[in-house]
């Protein structure tokens, strides 16, 4: 059932027609996959998370990734790993059910379509876990979907 509630696909952060990296989120994650580059040693590469800042690169160059987050993360509770030939950095929000557009601030936004459509995933996503006994994966809004975090009271951070 938590698999119908799960992204769908990840999205993709595109500059000057190159993929840059993925991601994709969940009520307490942002997930960003950023793919490696080949003959590069593993143990070059770095990321440095901060609140409401994330540092991507390879050690001696300058910073793949340099920017502001679009909003404050759990540094004690975020991490990143290499797997295979991809760098996951996984983001804890620091605000439960916050719907991000993107993970970057003034960049790579999603439409409003499709940042909709992510906000109405949240929110089956925080019924589903306040309701565990029920299936919400078929349950459909109409109009449009209210915020996650606030909506009926708000979303417990615990």
């Amino acid at each position: 059932m938590a698999e119908k509630l799960a992204p769908e696909k990840r999205h993709s952060f595109v500059h000057n027609g190159q993929k840059v990296f993925e991601w994709d989120q969940t009520l307490e994650e942002l997930n960003i996959y950023i793919t490696l580059p080949e003959n590069v040693p593993k143990k070059l590469f770095y990321c440095k998370i901060e609140s409401k800042h994330l540092e991507v690169g390879i050690k001696g160059n300058p910073p793949y990734l340099n920017h502001d987050l679009m909003n404050p993360v759990k540094t004690d509770c975020s991490f990143w790993t290499l797997e295979d030939d991809i760098l996951h950095v996984t983001l804890q929000k620091r605000d439960k059910g916050q719907t991000w557009s993107s993970p970057i601030r003034d960049q790579g936004q999603l439409d409003p379509y499709a940042s909709d459509l992510e906000q109405k995933r949240l929110m089956l996503q925080r019924f589903q876990e306040e309701n565990p006994g029920f299936d919400f994966s078929q349950a459909q809004f109409s109009g449009n979907c209210p915020d996650p975090r606030t909506f009926m009271g708000g979303i417990s951070s615990t």
